[in-house]
C-alpha cells in the first residue's frame, strides 16, 4: 500500500509475461471460479498501461498491487470484476465493525460477519484510451451501489439502489417496457390487487376503477387520442397516436397504408405468347401397347380362388339364411285331401270360420253403423276401408237384395284382362291441406285491430264518409242529416259541428295532407266546401285561412281563367268558387265551390295543392281536378269510355288513375298520356286504393270480390279474395308503413289483412287474412260504408249505416 491514497491506480506490467503451464491455468480457473474473478476481467484490467510514468513508478506500482492482493487474500478475494477504491473499502469495513458493534452491545452472538469484499460492488467497466491511460472515476461513480444491513437472522444483507432502465438503444421507437411480468396471462393476477412488476421488482397496482374513477372521467375532457380501451400489460388505458390513428382511417377507407405503394404493378410476362410446335403427337396411345399389370392379374386370381373354394359366398338376405331344423319333418296332411268317412284316425280340415254378427242380414243393434259411420265409409276409399262390406239389416232372408256391385267388379276384371297391367299401382294418400300455401300464424304478425276501443254516436241516420286528420287526434265524419262533426279521436267527445244543408247529404270528408294547414273539405249535392275548423290554436288557422285566401286574389288578377268574386262565370266555366253564407262563414267554411252534378268521391293530391272530385252522372265533367291556391278548376277529360267510380293521385309519380265500371285507367299528367288499362274482372267497381310503394293496386267490387293488381307483374289482377257475402263498400291502405289494409261490406263486418310488399321482383307480395271486426248493425241492406287508418298506429275506424261510427285497436 502506498503512502499516497489519493493517487492510487492499478497498473499493467509491460514486461514480456512467460505463457502459464496447464496446471497453472488449472489452477488459476478453479481460483476464479471460487473467488468469482474471471480471467478475462484480469487481462483487461492488466493492460491498462500509463506510459507517462517510469521504470520505477512500474515497479512500486507493482509492489503496491501485491501488497493488496495479500491483503484481499487474507480477508476474502472480489466476487466482482470492478476496480474497487480504497474509500469504497473503507466504507464497507466500518459498516461492518458498527454491526459487530451493534450485536456485541445487545448481546448477539458474532456470526462471522466479515469485511465487505464477501460481497460484490457494483462494476465500472474501466476502459483505457488510445494512449493506454486509464481514465479516473468520478465522485458518484466511485461510490457503491449498495448498503449493508442486517436481516432478521442476524446475517449482512446488502440493499442495492434502483436500476436506472435508460439505455443507448437504436431502436427509438420501441415503447418503455413498463410490465415485466414477461409472457404471463394477466388473469393470473385477478385476485391479486396488482398486475406485475416493474424493472425495479416492485409491484405495479391495479389502476382504480368504479364510481370516484367515473366521477374523475365525467370531470375532465376526453384526452386527444382516447380510445376507450384497456391496455392488458398495464391496466390503463389504451391511447393511440395521430400516425395509427391516421392508419385506422385509412384502413377503414380501403386506402393504402404507405404512399407509393402501386397496387396494380405492370404485368410480368414470364411466358411467352408464341404458340411452340412440339414434335410428340397428341394421340392417345393404341390398345396395342396396354401392359397388363402383373400385381392386379395375381389379386384377381386370388379371389377366384377364394369364390371356388368357397371362402367367399354370394350375398343373401337375412330370409334365405334361415335354414330349417333337419330333424324336424314338417307334413302337408291335407294335400290331397278327399272326402273320408268318419273314422277317429282321420283329422279332417280346418274349416273357414262362420260369418259374424256383422255379417248377418238380421244383425243386432249395437252391431249396425250410425249415420256418421256410414257417411264415413262411403266417403273413404276402397283401400282405406277395414271392410270391404257395410252391415244392414233385413227383416227377413228373400228381402236381402243381390249384390249390388257385381257388375262392376266383373267390368272391372275384364278391364284389368283387356289393358293387361302386371303392376299393382299404389293410391298416392295426398292430403288436401298440404297443397295450399303454408300462411304465418296471426299471432306472429301483430300489431292488428281486435277490438272496439270507441264509440261516436251523434249522427241522425246514415254516416257516409269519415276521415282522421293528419295529425291523428281528430276523426270527421258526415251523414244523411247534412251535419259534419268533429270527434276527439281517443275519447269519442264531438268538439264541433256544423250544418251544411237540410235537403243534401254529406256524401265526402276528406282532410288536407300537411302539417302546415289544418283544412277539411267536404262534399253536399253539387257543392264543396272547405272548413277551417275553430277548434285548432290561433297560429294553424290563421296559416290555413291564409292559404284558402290566396286564391281570391288570384282570381281577381287573372278573370280570364277563373270564376270572379260575385259569381259572374263564363258560359263554360267548370266549377264556381264563391264565398259562403255569413252562417257559414261564422262556422269556419272559407270556401264554397259548385259543380255541374252531385260529388260522390273527393280525393287530394300528396302536396295538399290539387284535389278531384267525381260526379258519375257529370258525363264530360264527372271528373274535376281543382287548384286550391288560384281556385281554377280543370275538365282533364272531354270524353270517358265507361261510368267513372272513384279517382286516386299516386302517391309519388304524376299519375291519375280513373276507374269505371269495369276497367281502371293510368294517365300521366306530366305528359297527358294513357300508361296503361287494368282489367279487374268485376262487375261493378265500387272503392279504389294505391299502395304507398305506388306499385300494387287495391280495389273492392259490388259483386263481393277484393282484387290485389300487381302493376309491375300484369294487367290482371294478382289475388281475388272472396271473404264478404254482401258488396264492398271501401278498401284501403295503411299509409304509416304498416303492411295492413282493410275493406268494409255491407255485411256489417269489416276484414284485417296482412299485405307485405317486399322490393324484390322476384317475390310477390304476401297476403294473409288476419280478422273480421263485426259490430255495425246492418240498416236497410246496408252495412259499414266507409273506412279510414290512423296515420300511425295500427288502428281504423269505421262508419256504419247504422249510424254510428267505431274505433277498432
Amino acid at each position: 500500500m502506498g503512502p499516497n491514497e489519493q493517487s492510487r491506480k492499478r497498473k499493467a506490467i509491460t514486461h514480456d509475461v512467460p505463457d502459464p503451464t496447464e496446471k497453472d491455468l488449472e489452477d488459476e480457473f478453479e481460483l476464479g471460479l471460487l473467488n468469482g474473478i474471471d480471467s478475462q476481467d484480469e487481462e483487461e484490467t492488466g493492460s491498462n498501461v500509463n506510459e507517462d510514468e517510469d521504470e520505477s513508478d512500474l515497479g512500486e506500482t507493482d509492489d503496491s498491487e501485491d501488497e493488496s492482493d495479500l491483503e484481499d487474500q487474507d480477508e476474502e478475494e472480489l466476487d466482482s470484476d470492478e476496480i474497487p477504491s480504497e474509500e469504497d473499502e473503507e466504507d464497507v469495513r466500518q459498516q461492518i465493525e458498527h454491526l459487530k458493534v451493534g450485536r456485541e452491545r445487545a448481546g448477539l452472538p458474532d456470526n462471522g460477519v466479515r469485511s465487505q469484499s464477501k460481497n460484490p460492488t457494483t462494476v465500472k467497466h474501466v476502459t483505457p484510451d488510445i494512449n493506454g491511460h486509464v481514465p479516473e472515476l468520478s465522485d458518484d461513480e466511485a461510490r457503491p451501489n449498495y448498503l449493508v444491513t442486517e436481516d432478521a437472522n442476524g446475517n449482512p444483507r446488502y440493499v442495492y439502489t434502483d436500476i436506472d432502465p435508460v439505455y443507448d438503444s437504436d431502436d427509438s421507437e420501441a415503447p418503455a417496457t413498463t410490465n415485466t411480468i414477461g409472457n404471463i396471462p394477466l388473469s393470473f393476477y385477478d385476485s391479486y390487487p396488482h398486475i406485475g412488476y416493474n424493472i425495479n421488482g416492485k409491484k405495479i397496482m391495479r389502476p382504480a376503477k368504479g364510481e370516484a374513477l367515473d366521477a374523475l372521467l365525467d370531470s375532465i375532457e376526453v384526452p386527444k387520442g382516447w380510445t376507450g380501451l384497456t391496455d392488458p400489460a398495464t391496466g390503463k388505458a389504451l391511447e393511440i397516436s395521430q400516425e395509427e390513428l391516421v392508419m385506422l382511417k385509412k384502413l377503414q377507407l380501403n386506402e393504402l397504408l404507405e404512399d407509393g405503394f402501386d397496387p396494380y404493378p405492370a404485368t410480368i410476362e414470364y411466358f411467352t405468347s408464341k404458340t411452340e410446335i412440339m414434335p410428340l403427337s397428341a394421340a392417345p396411345e393404341p390398345k396395342r401397347r396396354f401392359v397388363p399389370s402383373k400385381h392386379e392379374a395375381k389379386r384377381v386370381m386370388k379371389l377366384v380362388r377364394a369364390i371356388r373354394e368357397g371362402r367367399i359366398l354370394p350375398y343373401k338376405s337375412p330370409s334365405e339364411l334361415e335354414e330349417e331344423d333337419p330333424s324336424m319333418k314338417r307334413y302337408d296332411i291335407w294335400a290331397n285331401e278327399a272326402l273320408r268317412p268318419d273314422h277317429p284316425m282321420n283329422i279332417p280340415a280346418p274349416k273357414v270360420p262362420p260369418p259374424g254378427y256383422d255379417e248377418s242380414y238380421h244383425p243386432p243393434p249395437e252391431y249396425l253403423p250410425d249415420k256418421d259411420e256410414k257417411k264415413a265409409w262411403e266417403e273413404a276409399d276402397d283401400e282405406d276401408r277395414d271392410k270391404e262390406y257395410l252391415s244392414t239389416n233385413h227383416d227377413a232372408l228373400r228381402k236381402v237384395p243381390g249384390y249390388d256391385r257385381f257388375v262392376k267388379e266383373k267390368f272391372e276384371r275384364c278391364l284389368d284382362l283387356y289393358l293387361a297391367p302386371r303392376i299393382r299401382r299404389s293410391k298416392l294418400n295426398v292430403d288436401p291441406e298440404s297443397l295450399l300455401p303454408r300462411l304465418p300464424n296471426p299471432d306472429e304478425l301483430r300489431p292488428f285491430p281486435t277490438t272496439c276501443a270507441t264509440l261516436f254516436r251523434g249522427h241522425t241516420g246514415r254516416v257516409r264518409s269519415l276521415a282522421i286528420s293528419p295529425t291523428g287526434t281528430w276523426l270527421a265524419s258526415g251523414g244523411d242529416d247534412g251535419t259534419v262533426r268533429i270527434w276527439e279521436l281517443l275519447t269519442g267527445r264531438q268538439l264541433w259541428s256544423v250544418q251544411l244543408g237540410l235537403d243534401e247529404a254529406v256524401n265526402v270528408v276528406r282532410w288536407r295532407p300537411g302539417n302546415e294547414a289544418c283544412i277539411l273539405s267536404a262534399t253536399a249535392g253539387e257543392s264543396i266546401y272547405l272548413i277551417v275548423p275553430p277548434i285548432i290554436d290561433p297560429e294553424l288557422e290563421s296559416s290555413s285561412r291564409a292559404l284558402l285566401d290566396a286564391g281570391w286574389g288570384y282570381a281577381t288578377s287573372n278573370p280570364s281563367k277563373s270564376t270572379s268574386s260575385n259569381g259572374a262565370t263564363k258560359k263554360d266555366s267548370p266549377a264556381q268558387w264563391t264565398r259562403p253564407s255569413p252562417s257559414l262563414s261564422d262556422s269556419g267554411v272559407c270556401v264554397l265551390t259548385s259543380v255541374r252534378s252531385t260529388v260522390k268521391v273527393l280525393t287530394w293530391h300528396r302536396r295538399g295543392e290539387y284535389f278531384a272530385t267525381v260526379s258519375p252522372s257529370g258525363q264530360s265533367s264527372a271528373i274535376a281536378i281543382h287548384t286550391l291556391s288560384k281556385h281554377l278548376t280543370q275538365l282533364p277529360f272531354k270524353r270517358l269510355k265507361g261510368l267513372p267510380q272513384t279517382a286516386q293521385f299516386h302517391p309519388s309519380k304524376p299519375i291519375f288513375f280513373v276507374a269505371t265500371q269495369r276497367t281502371i285507367r293510368s294517365y300521366d299528367l306530366s305528359k297527358q298520356a294513357l300508361l296503361k288499362i287494368l282489367t279487374p274482372g268485376a262487375r261493378w267497381i265500387s272503392s279504389l286504393d294505391i299502395h304507398p310503394g305506388g306499385d300494387n293496386l287495391l280495389v273492392g267490387s259490388y259483386d263481393k270480390r277484393l282484387l290485389w293488381h300487381d302493376l309491375d307483374l300484369s294487367t290482371k289482377p294478382y289475388k281475388t279474395l272472396r271473404y264478404h257475402s254482401k258488396a264492398i263498400r271501401a278498401v284501403k291502405y295503411h299509409q304509416g308503413g304498416l303492411p295492413l289494409f282493410a275493406d268494409a261490406s255491407d255485411d256489417g263486418s269489416l276484414q284485417i289483412f296482412h299485405g307485405k310488399v317486399v322490393g324484390d321482383l322476384m317475390e310477390n307480395a304476401t297476403i294473409v287474412p288476419l280478422k273480421v271486426l263485426r259490430g255495425h248493425k246492418i240498416t236497410r241492406e246496408l252495412g259499414v260504408l266507409d273506412l279510414d287508418w290512423h296515420p300511425r298506429e295500427a288502428w281504423v275506424v269505421s262508419a256504419g249505416a247504422d249510424g254510428c261510427c267505431r274505433l277498432w285497436t
